[in-house]
């Protein structure tokens, strides 16, 4: 059964933070984000000598410690989850789900400065890209439950509005395309992009890239770019938007939880 001493008051996280070294890209970044938005959820198997522990965030994870300091039932919540883990945790994540598919990653950073965003080409010309206001939030949720995803580390629509972190393509108010910070850390912001099928190809997720990234840059941090190394038209944009391949890594999408945890 799961451990009902791992539960967590504020400066257990914060002493949990040496599990996760700041300052790191992709989805290195989620831990800090998880602590500076209040977003997320925290563990350990226990709340003072903590020798295992996760933070999650929107549909992804990252495991730390000595995994022989849990049983599979603790992970449990991490269902559906993409999972960052040292390889010491995979037979503990076999024992744990019914599925485990490893997922080749790709993460990308942009250290050159970025100016300001330029005027967009005229084959897009009538689109505006400007940042996110919170009103933008009923623009965001029309994206629709297909792109839903891009919200989710800020805790939906409002709060990616609301963030001071996202850049948006907008045409007679209606938010075609969109970038914004996913996970953001102390060194690296780590952005993602959404754009409406019927818009795409025309130049608005590179304007959108741009404008974030010159934010990104002016706050004194680097973008990073995270994908899967078959997603092809990401990074064919990730290049084309300057940014170059630093790391490699894979973590796991799992399944369901054994019937027995």
């Amino acid at each position: 059964m799961p451990n009902d001493n791992a539960l967590h008051t504020e400066p257990a996280v914060r002493a949990r933070q040496p599990w996760f070294p700041a300052g790191r890209p992709g989805v290195g970044a989620l831990p800090e984000h998880a602590a500076r938005t209040g977003l997320g959820t925290w563990w350990t198997d226990h709340p003072s000598r903590p020798r295992a522990a996760y933070v999650a965030c929107a549909g992804y994870a990252v495991l730390a410690g000595d995994p022989c300091a849990t049983v599979p039932a603790d992970l449990a919540p991490l269902a559906h989850c993409y999972v960052a883990a040292p390889d010491r945790f995979l037979p503990l994540l076999g024992r744990a789900f019914e599925r485990i598919v490893p997922w080749e990653r790709m993460i990308w950073a942009h250290d050159a400065p970025v100016s300001a965003v330029r005027p967009m080409p005229g084959a897009v010309v009538r689109a505006v890209v400007r940042p996110l206001v919170p009103a933008d939030a009923p623009a965001v949720r029309a994206l629709g439950p297909d792109l839903a995803w891009i919200a989710e580390s800020w805790g939906g629509p409002y709060g990616l509005a609301a963030s001071g972190h996202g850049w948006g393509a907008f045409r007679d108010g209606l938010l075609l395309s969109l970038a914004c910070t996913s996970f953001a850390g102390s060194r690296y912001e780590d952005i993602a992009v959404a754009t409406l099928p019927a818009a795409r190809g025309r130049g608005l997720a590179s304007a959108c890239v741009r404008a974030l990234c010159a934010d990104i840059t002016a706050r004194g941090r680097i973008p990073s770019w995270t994908c899967s190394r078959d997603n092809h038209p990401s990074r064919r944009l990730a290049a084309k938007s300057g940014f170059r391949l630093i790391h490699t890594y894979v973590h796991y999408a799992l399944g369901a939880p054994v019937a027995d945890c």
